[in-house]
Protein backbone atom coordinates (compact mmCIF):
# COMPACT_ATOMS: atom_id res chain seq x y z
CA UNK A 1 0.00 0.00 0.00
CA UNK A 2 2.98 2.28 0.66
CA UNK A 3 4.20 1.82 -2.43
CA UNK A 4 1.01 2.27 -4.55
CA UNK A 5 0.14 5.49 -1.93
CA UNK A 6 3.52 7.40 -2.26
CA UNK A 7 2.79 6.94 -6.29
CA UNK A 8 -0.92 8.31 -6.07
CA UNK A 9 0.19 11.34 -4.41
CA UNK A 10 2.82 12.38 -7.29
CA UNK A 11 -0.21 13.58 -9.45
CA UNK A 12 -0.84 16.90 -7.50
CA UNK A 13 2.90 17.37 -8.04
CA UNK A 14 3.44 16.79 -11.58
CA UNK A 15 3.80 20.20 -12.87
CA UNK A 16 6.55 20.35 -10.36
CA UNK A 17 8.41 17.17 -11.17
CA UNK A 18 8.16 17.46 -14.95
CA UNK A 19 10.26 20.76 -14.69
CA UNK A 20 12.84 19.27 -11.94
CA UNK A 21 13.68 15.74 -14.15
CA UNK A 22 14.06 17.70 -17.39
CA UNK A 23 16.74 19.95 -15.27
CA UNK A 24 18.21 17.16 -13.84
CA UNK A 25 18.28 15.46 -17.36
CA UNK A 26 19.90 18.94 -18.77
CA UNK A 27 22.44 19.08 -15.58
CA UNK A 28 23.45 15.45 -15.71
CA UNK A 29 24.18 15.32 -19.66
CA UNK A 30 27.43 17.99 -18.80
CA UNK A 31 28.92 16.11 -16.20
CA UNK A 32 30.82 13.32 -18.40
CA UNK A 33 32.00 15.63 -20.71
CA UNK A 34 33.06 18.62 -18.53
CA UNK A 35 36.08 16.31 -17.40
CA UNK A 36 37.35 15.97 -20.94
CA UNK A 37 36.50 19.97 -21.75
CA UNK A 38 38.11 21.12 -18.90
CA UNK A 39 41.32 18.91 -18.95
CA UNK A 40 41.41 19.54 -22.59
CA UNK A 41 41.17 23.07 -22.53
CA UNK A 42 43.28 23.65 -19.62
CA UNK A 43 45.98 20.91 -19.73
CA UNK A 44 46.46 19.61 -24.00
CA UNK A 45 47.42 16.50 -24.65
CA UNK A 46 47.75 15.31 -20.98
CA UNK A 47 45.37 12.79 -19.10
CA UNK A 48 46.49 14.04 -15.55
CA UNK A 49 45.87 17.79 -14.91
CA UNK A 50 46.16 19.45 -11.24
CA UNK A 51 45.21 22.62 -12.60
CA UNK A 52 41.20 21.25 -12.77
CA UNK A 53 41.31 19.74 -9.66
CA UNK A 54 42.87 22.70 -7.67
CA UNK A 55 40.16 24.82 -9.73
CA UNK A 56 37.55 22.96 -8.98
CA UNK A 57 38.49 22.41 -4.90
CA UNK A 58 38.49 25.98 -5.37
CA UNK A 59 35.25 26.45 -6.71
CA UNK A 60 33.76 23.98 -3.90
CA UNK A 61 35.21 26.04 -1.33
CA UNK A 62 34.01 29.83 -2.23
CA UNK A 63 30.33 27.31 -2.81
CA UNK A 64 30.70 26.05 0.61
CA UNK A 65 31.31 29.73 2.09
CA UNK A 66 28.47 31.51 0.38
CA UNK A 67 26.25 28.31 0.68
CA UNK A 68 26.27 28.78 4.55
CA UNK A 69 24.48 31.98 4.34
CA UNK A 70 22.30 31.64 1.23
CA UNK A 71 20.91 28.46 1.66
CA UNK A 72 18.70 29.27 5.10
CA UNK A 73 17.80 32.26 3.55
CA UNK A 74 16.34 30.86 0.21
CA UNK A 75 14.44 28.83 2.42
CA UNK A 76 13.56 31.34 4.44
CA UNK A 77 12.42 33.35 1.47
CA UNK A 78 10.09 30.32 0.19
CA UNK A 79 8.24 29.86 3.68
CA UNK A 80 7.35 33.97 3.14
CA UNK A 81 7.50 34.30 0.02
CA UNK A 82 6.29 31.32 -1.82
CA UNK A 83 8.09 28.37 -3.00
CA UNK A 84 7.49 29.56 -7.04
CA UNK A 85 9.58 32.64 -7.25
CA UNK A 86 12.48 30.89 -5.41
CA UNK A 87 12.41 28.01 -7.49
CA UNK A 88 12.37 30.06 -10.69
CA UNK A 89 15.34 32.00 -9.72
CA UNK A 90 17.16 29.24 -8.41
CA UNK A 91 16.85 27.22 -12.05
CA UNK A 92 17.32 29.90 -13.84
CA UNK A 93 20.75 30.35 -13.13
CA UNK A 94 22.11 27.39 -14.53
CA UNK A 95 21.46 28.56 -17.84
CA UNK A 96 24.63 30.93 -18.46
CA UNK A 97 27.25 28.71 -17.97
CA UNK A 98 26.05 25.92 -20.11
CA UNK A 99 25.85 28.62 -23.09
CA UNK A 100 29.62 29.80 -22.56
CA UNK A 101 30.34 26.42 -23.34
CA UNK A 102 28.13 25.48 -26.08
CA UNK A 103 29.98 29.25 -27.87
CA UNK A 104 33.56 28.50 -27.13
CA UNK A 105 35.60 26.02 -25.28
CA UNK A 106 39.18 27.56 -25.48
CA UNK A 107 40.82 28.20 -22.17
CA UNK A 108 39.53 31.76 -21.27
CA UNK A 109 35.54 30.57 -21.94
CA UNK A 110 36.40 27.46 -19.64
CA UNK A 111 37.90 30.07 -17.25
CA UNK A 112 34.69 32.01 -17.66
CA UNK A 113 32.44 29.01 -16.91
CA UNK A 114 34.55 28.23 -13.61
CA UNK A 115 33.35 31.88 -12.47
CA UNK A 116 29.89 31.61 -13.52
CA UNK A 117 28.91 28.26 -12.58
CA UNK A 118 30.33 29.02 -9.04
CA UNK A 119 27.92 32.18 -8.34
CA UNK A 120 25.27 29.73 -10.16
CA UNK A 121 26.27 26.94 -7.49
CA UNK A 122 26.16 29.28 -4.92
CA UNK A 123 22.31 30.20 -5.40
CA UNK A 124 20.99 26.94 -7.29
CA UNK A 125 22.89 23.72 -5.58
CA UNK A 126 21.42 22.02 -2.99
CA UNK A 127 18.18 24.72 -2.67
CA UNK A 128 16.57 23.84 -5.80
CA UNK A 129 16.40 20.26 -3.82
CA UNK A 130 14.95 21.90 -0.67
CA UNK A 131 12.73 23.81 -1.56
CA UNK A 132 11.02 20.99 -3.79
CA UNK A 133 11.05 19.02 -0.64
CA UNK A 134 9.50 22.16 1.46
CA UNK A 135 6.65 22.88 -1.48
CA UNK A 136 5.73 18.60 -1.59
CA UNK A 137 5.72 18.90 2.43
CA UNK A 138 2.55 21.57 2.01
CA UNK A 139 0.83 19.00 -0.08
CA UNK A 140 1.57 15.87 1.31
CA UNK A 141 0.48 14.20 4.56
CA UNK A 142 3.22 13.41 7.19
CA UNK A 143 2.47 9.83 6.88
CA UNK A 144 3.48 9.57 3.22
CA UNK A 145 5.78 11.85 2.97
CA UNK A 146 8.74 8.95 2.95
CA UNK A 147 7.08 6.98 0.20
CA UNK A 148 6.72 10.58 -1.68
CA UNK A 149 10.33 11.72 -1.02
CA UNK A 150 11.61 8.54 -2.06
CA UNK A 151 9.41 8.50 -5.45
CA UNK A 152 11.03 11.99 -6.13
CA UNK A 153 14.38 11.01 -5.22
CA UNK A 154 13.84 7.92 -7.62
CA UNK A 155 12.79 10.18 -10.60
CA UNK A 156 15.79 12.36 -10.07
CA UNK A 157 18.20 8.93 -10.54
CA UNK A 158 16.02 8.31 -13.20
CA UNK A 159 16.41 11.71 -14.84
CA UNK A 160 20.56 10.84 -14.31
CA UNK A 161 20.36 7.59 -15.86
CA UNK A 162 18.33 9.53 -19.08
CA UNK A 163 21.26 12.63 -18.88
CA UNK A 164 23.88 9.83 -19.04
CA UNK A 165 21.97 8.25 -22.01
CA UNK A 166 22.05 11.24 -23.86
CA UNK A 167 25.62 12.04 -22.97
CA UNK A 168 26.87 8.58 -24.15
CA UNK A 169 25.33 8.70 -27.50
CA UNK A 170 24.98 12.30 -28.52
CA UNK A 171 27.92 14.21 -30.23
CA UNK A 172 30.11 15.89 -28.02
CA UNK A 173 29.65 19.20 -29.88
CA UNK A 174 25.65 18.69 -29.65
CA UNK A 175 25.48 17.88 -25.70
CA UNK A 176 25.64 21.76 -24.58
CA UNK A 177 23.35 23.16 -26.85
CA UNK A 178 20.84 20.08 -26.08
CA UNK A 179 21.29 21.05 -22.26
CA UNK A 180 20.53 24.26 -23.06
CA UNK A 181 17.53 24.28 -24.48
CA UNK A 182 16.07 21.85 -21.75
CA UNK A 183 17.36 24.29 -19.01
CA UNK A 184 15.52 27.07 -20.40
CA UNK A 185 12.37 24.89 -21.17
CA UNK A 186 12.04 24.24 -17.39
CA UNK A 187 11.81 28.00 -15.60
CA UNK A 188 9.21 29.09 -18.40
CA UNK A 189 6.88 25.46 -18.07
CA UNK A 190 6.93 26.26 -13.78
CA UNK A 191 5.86 29.68 -14.88
CA UNK A 192 2.81 28.93 -16.52
CA UNK A 193 1.79 25.74 -14.70
CA UNK A 194 2.86 25.71 -11.60
CA UNK A 195 0.24 26.53 -8.44
CA UNK A 196 2.02 28.53 -5.34
CA UNK A 197 1.47 26.37 -2.44
CA UNK A 198 2.33 29.52 0.60
CA UNK A 199 -0.38 31.61 1.13
CA UNK A 200 1.62 35.29 1.57
CA UNK A 201 0.92 37.45 4.23
CA UNK A 202 -0.17 41.02 3.64
CA UNK A 203 3.50 43.36 4.64
CA UNK A 204 3.05 46.32 7.32
CA UNK A 205 5.73 48.15 6.00
CA UNK A 206 4.60 49.26 2.66
CA UNK A 207 4.22 53.06 3.52
CA UNK A 208 7.39 53.12 5.46
CA UNK A 209 10.38 55.02 3.82
CA UNK A 210 13.28 53.37 2.30
CA UNK A 211 15.42 53.67 5.31
CA UNK A 212 13.08 51.96 7.30
CA UNK A 213 12.34 49.43 4.93
CA UNK A 214 15.95 47.98 4.98
CA UNK A 215 15.63 47.93 8.65
CA UNK A 216 13.01 46.37 8.66
CA UNK A 217 14.39 43.61 6.10
CA UNK A 218 17.30 43.57 7.94
CA UNK A 219 16.06 43.17 11.20
CA UNK A 220 13.25 40.19 9.73
CA UNK A 221 16.26 38.37 7.70
CA UNK A 222 17.97 38.35 11.16
CA UNK A 223 15.17 37.09 13.64
CA UNK A 224 13.85 34.17 10.52
CA UNK A 225 17.74 33.25 10.79
CA UNK A 226 17.93 33.02 14.14
CA UNK A 227 14.58 31.19 14.32
CA UNK A 228 16.00 28.87 11.97
CA UNK A 229 19.01 28.13 14.28
CA UNK A 230 17.07 27.79 17.06
CA UNK A 231 14.58 24.70 15.38
CA UNK A 232 17.49 22.66 14.49
CA UNK A 233 19.49 23.14 17.39
CA UNK A 234 16.91 22.67 20.13
CA UNK A 235 15.82 19.75 18.70
CA UNK A 236 17.41 16.72 19.13
CA UNK A 237 16.63 15.26 16.13
CA UNK A 238 17.40 17.80 13.61
CA UNK A 239 20.45 18.54 15.38
CA UNK A 240 21.25 14.99 14.90
CA UNK A 241 20.35 14.81 11.29
CA UNK A 242 22.21 18.23 10.88
CA UNK A 243 25.88 16.37 12.32
CA UNK A 244 24.91 13.01 10.30
CA UNK A 245 24.13 15.57 7.02
CA UNK A 246 27.62 17.73 7.48
CA UNK A 247 30.17 14.61 8.31
CA UNK A 248 28.11 12.13 5.05
CA UNK A 249 28.47 15.26 2.88
CA UNK A 250 31.77 16.21 3.76
CA UNK A 251 33.01 13.08 2.95
CA UNK A 252 30.84 12.28 0.23
CA UNK A 253 31.61 15.77 -1.84
CA UNK A 254 34.95 15.33 -1.25
CA UNK A 255 34.97 11.96 -2.88
CA UNK A 256 32.47 13.18 -6.09
CA UNK A 257 34.93 15.82 -6.47
CA UNK A 258 38.23 14.48 -7.21
CA UNK A 259 36.67 10.16 -8.32
CA UNK A 260 35.87 11.06 -12.21
CA UNK A 261 39.90 12.66 -12.55
CA UNK A 262 41.15 9.89 -10.15
CA UNK A 263 39.80 7.48 -12.80
CA UNK A 264 40.67 9.05 -16.05
CA UNK A 265 44.31 9.42 -14.43
CA UNK A 266 44.61 5.83 -12.97
CA UNK A 267 42.46 3.76 -15.73
CA UNK A 268 42.50 6.19 -18.30
CA UNK A 269 38.57 6.50 -18.54
CA UNK A 270 36.86 8.54 -20.73
CA UNK A 271 33.27 10.05 -21.02
CA UNK A 272 31.75 6.94 -22.40
CA UNK A 273 32.49 4.75 -19.06
CA UNK A 274 32.68 7.81 -17.33
CA UNK A 275 28.18 7.91 -18.86
CA UNK A 276 28.03 3.84 -18.11
CA UNK A 277 29.27 4.19 -14.45
CA UNK A 278 26.81 6.70 -14.00
CA UNK A 279 24.05 4.86 -15.95
CA UNK A 280 24.52 1.41 -14.13
CA UNK A 281 24.31 3.41 -10.62
CA UNK A 282 21.35 5.54 -11.53
CA UNK A 283 19.58 2.54 -13.21
CA UNK A 284 19.58 0.21 -9.59
CA UNK A 285 18.67 3.32 -7.83
CA UNK A 286 15.64 4.25 -9.57
CA UNK A 287 14.54 0.56 -8.14
CA UNK A 288 16.03 0.95 -4.48
CA UNK A 289 14.10 4.56 -4.34
CA UNK A 290 10.73 4.14 -5.96
CA UNK A 291 10.28 0.41 -5.45
CA UNK A 292 12.24 -1.24 -2.26
CA UNK A 293 12.47 2.05 -0.24
CA UNK A 294 8.31 2.91 0.66
CA UNK A 295 8.13 -1.37 0.96
CA UNK A 296 10.77 -1.47 3.75
CA UNK A 297 10.19 2.21 5.32
CA UNK A 298 6.89 1.41 7.34
CA UNK A 299 8.70 -1.97 8.39
CA UNK A 300 11.90 -0.93 9.40
CA UNK A 301 12.05 2.56 9.44
CA UNK A 302 13.66 6.13 8.12
CA UNK A 303 16.55 5.15 10.81
CA UNK A 304 17.45 1.33 10.25
CA UNK A 305 17.41 2.57 6.01
CA UNK A 306 20.20 5.91 7.00
CA UNK A 307 22.32 3.36 8.61
CA UNK A 308 22.01 1.08 6.00
CA UNK A 309 22.96 3.57 3.43
CA UNK A 310 25.29 4.96 5.43
CA UNK A 311 27.35 1.80 5.51
CA UNK A 312 27.04 1.03 1.93
CA UNK A 313 28.54 4.68 1.35
CA UNK A 314 31.45 3.52 3.60
CA UNK A 315 32.02 0.24 1.55
CA UNK A 316 31.76 2.43 -1.89
CA UNK A 317 34.59 4.37 -0.66
CA UNK A 318 36.81 1.83 0.47
CA UNK A 319 36.42 0.32 -3.28
CA UNK A 320 37.02 3.03 -5.19
CA UNK A 321 39.78 4.26 -3.41
CA UNK A 322 41.48 1.14 -3.27
CA UNK A 323 40.64 0.19 -7.00
CA UNK A 324 42.78 -2.63 -8.36
CA UNK A 325 41.40 -2.96 -11.96
CA UNK A 326 39.13 -0.99 -14.27
CA UNK A 327 36.29 -3.77 -12.98
CA UNK A 328 36.61 -2.55 -9.76
CA UNK A 329 35.15 1.08 -10.08
CA UNK A 330 31.86 -0.39 -11.69
CA UNK A 331 31.93 -2.93 -8.47
CA UNK A 332 31.98 -0.03 -6.11
CA UNK A 333 29.48 2.05 -8.29
CA UNK A 334 26.78 -0.84 -7.64
CA UNK A 335 26.65 0.09 -4.10
CA UNK A 336 25.46 3.39 -4.83
CA UNK A 337 22.51 1.79 -5.56
CA UNK A 338 22.14 1.93 -1.67
CA UNK A 339 24.20 4.71 -0.47
CA UNK A 340 21.51 7.23 -2.65
CA UNK A 341 18.93 6.23 -0.06
CA UNK A 342 20.40 8.47 2.46
CA UNK A 343 19.05 11.28 1.04
CA UNK A 344 15.24 10.23 0.73
CA UNK A 345 15.86 9.44 4.61
CA UNK A 346 17.30 12.49 6.26
CA UNK A 347 14.29 14.39 4.06
CA UNK A 348 11.52 12.44 5.42
CA UNK A 349 13.51 12.08 9.39
CA UNK A 350 13.83 16.51 8.66
CA UNK A 351 10.34 16.71 7.08
CA UNK A 352 8.57 14.82 10.66
CA UNK A 353 10.66 17.06 13.11
CA UNK A 354 9.01 20.25 11.75
CA UNK A 355 5.70 21.75 11.03
CA UNK A 356 4.95 22.65 7.67
CA UNK A 357 5.21 26.13 8.59
CA UNK A 358 8.93 26.27 8.77
CA UNK A 359 9.65 23.05 6.19
CA UNK A 360 12.07 25.68 4.02
CA UNK A 361 13.92 26.98 7.29
CA UNK A 362 14.44 23.50 8.69
CA UNK A 363 15.43 21.45 5.47
CA UNK A 364 17.74 24.76 4.03
CA UNK A 365 19.63 25.19 7.03
CA UNK A 366 20.61 21.91 7.32
CA UNK A 367 21.50 22.01 4.04
CA UNK A 368 23.79 24.84 4.72
CA UNK A 369 25.27 22.80 7.68
CA UNK A 370 26.32 20.46 4.90
CA UNK A 371 27.83 23.68 2.98
CA UNK A 372 30.21 23.90 5.12
CA UNK A 373 31.91 20.41 4.09
CA UNK A 374 31.65 21.81 0.90
CA UNK A 375 33.86 24.47 2.14
CA UNK A 376 36.23 22.12 4.18
CA UNK A 377 36.83 18.92 1.59
CA UNK A 378 38.45 20.26 -1.19
CA UNK A 379 41.13 22.04 1.42
CA UNK A 380 42.35 18.80 2.02
CA UNK A 381 41.49 16.47 -1.02
CA UNK A 382 42.50 18.70 -3.72
CA UNK A 383 46.28 19.07 -2.39
CA UNK A 384 46.07 15.28 -1.72
CA UNK A 385 44.50 13.73 -4.66
CA UNK A 386 47.23 15.70 -6.59
CA UNK A 387 49.91 14.24 -5.05
CA UNK A 388 49.16 10.60 -4.71
CA UNK A 389 48.66 11.05 -8.41
CA UNK A 390 52.09 12.20 -8.73
CA UNK A 391 54.97 10.32 -9.29
CA UNK A 392 56.18 12.24 -5.87
CA UNK A 393 53.83 10.38 -3.39
CA UNK A 394 54.87 9.33 -0.24
CA UNK A 395 54.01 5.75 -1.10
CA UNK A 396 51.92 3.71 -3.75
CA UNK A 397 48.00 4.29 -3.30
CA UNK A 398 46.30 6.72 -5.77
CA UNK A 399 43.74 6.15 -3.99
CA UNK A 400 44.44 7.50 -0.75
CA UNK A 401 42.65 10.72 -0.39
CA UNK A 402 39.31 8.94 -1.23
CA UNK A 403 40.14 6.63 1.73
CA UNK A 404 40.52 9.21 4.03
CA UNK A 405 37.47 10.66 3.00
CA UNK A 406 35.79 7.43 4.21
CA UNK A 407 36.53 8.18 7.57
CA UNK A 408 33.76 11.03 7.85
CA UNK A 409 31.38 8.60 6.71
CA UNK A 410 32.21 6.16 9.62
CA UNK A 411 31.46 9.34 11.86
CA UNK A 412 28.39 10.57 10.22
CA UNK A 413 26.93 6.47 10.73
CA UNK A 414 27.71 6.80 14.28
CA UNK A 415 25.65 10.08 14.93
CA UNK A 416 23.12 8.02 12.53
CA UNK A 417 23.08 5.23 15.41
CA UNK A 418 22.22 7.72 17.82
CA UNK A 419 19.62 9.26 16.63
CA UNK A 420 16.29 8.72 18.33
CA UNK A 421 13.70 10.43 15.53
CA UNK A 422 11.33 12.47 17.02
CA UNK A 423 8.37 14.40 15.08
CA UNK A 424 7.82 17.63 15.88
CA UNK A 425 10.35 18.34 18.45
CA UNK A 426 10.46 21.63 17.16
CA UNK A 427 7.12 22.57 17.13
CA UNK A 428 7.26 25.13 20.47
CA UNK A 429 10.05 26.77 18.85
CA UNK A 430 8.30 27.66 15.20
CA UNK A 431 6.99 31.35 14.56
CA UNK A 432 6.01 32.95 11.70
CA UNK A 433 3.69 30.65 9.81
CA UNK A 434 2.91 30.39 6.86
CA UNK A 435 -0.53 28.23 5.89
CA UNK A 436 0.31 25.77 2.89
CA UNK A 437 -2.21 27.06 0.12
CA UNK A 438 -3.36 23.93 -1.38
CA UNK A 439 -4.32 20.54 0.45
CA UNK A 440 -5.16 17.71 -1.74
CA UNK A 441 -5.42 15.38 1.35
Amino acid sequence: MSWWSGFFELRPLFHLLLPLSIHWIAEEMTVSVLVDVTTTSLCPQQSTCSKVIYINGLQQTIVGIFKMVILPLLGQLSDEHGRKPLLLVTMSTTIIPFALLAWNQSEEFVYAYYVIRTFSYIISQGSIFCISVAYVADVVNENKRAAVFSWITGLFSASHVLGNVLARFLPQNYIFLVSIVLLTFCPIYMQIFLDETVKMNPRKNQELGLCKKIVSVVNRRYKSMRNAAEIVIFSPTLRGMALVSFFYELGMSAISSVLLYYLKAVFGFNKNQFSELLMMVGIGSIFSQIVLLPILNPLVGEKVILCSSLLASIAYAWLSGLAWAPWVPYLSASFGIIYVLVKPSTYAIISKASSSSNQGKAQTFIAGAQSISDLLSPIAMSPLTSLFLSSNAPFECKGFSIICASICMIISLIFACMLNPNPHSSNELEGNPEDPLLNYN
